[in-house]
């Protein structure tokens, strides 16, 4: 994030005060903004906070409202490996082809890869969140809260 508004400094910077601006940077700024929503996604996914659709199921009793929200983070982990295991073949093409963007020359493969590597790791942060849990659980004390 930080590099994004560095960049975004310096391409104002530029064009404003010497009337020319980089030609790569809303690119690369992009693609910085990617990286940071599917890295952002594990942290947000480590901490349970994704988001919910659980007005009806927050009134329900604490056993069924407990088993709705293993059974909703079954089904993100299913998920999110199942995007994984979909975009591989898409992110061996871009790096076979070595296909780059148009103004930057920047090897898409990167950026592109950032998406089945967030959904992998959001999938595994969210795994061993719910066996952390349940070990923790079982011996009566709280979860731990990351």
């Amino acid at each position: 994030m930080l590099g994004s508004v560095a960049i975004n400094f310096v391409n104002i910077i530029g064009r404003y005060f010497f009337g020319m601006s980089i030609p790569w940077a809303e690119e690369i700024m992009l693609f910085l903004m990617v990286g940071c929503v599917f890295t952002g996604c594990c942290a947000v996914a480590w901490e349970g906070r994704q988001l919910r659709m659980d007005v009806v199921v927050s009134m329900l009793p604490a056993k069924v409202r407990d088993l709705l929200t293993v059974l909703s983070e079954l089904a993100l982990i299913a998920v999110a490996g199942a995007v994984s295991v979909f975009a591989w073949p898409v992110i061996s093409q871009l790096a076979a082809f070595d296909e780059r963007s148009q103004a930057a020359n920047f090897p898409l493969v990167i950026p592109q890869a950032m998406i089945p590597l967030g959904y992998a790791l959001m999938a595994l942060l969210v795994a061993v969140r719910l066996l952390t849990r349940r070990q923790t659980g079982a011996g009566g004390r709280d979860a731990p809260h990351a």
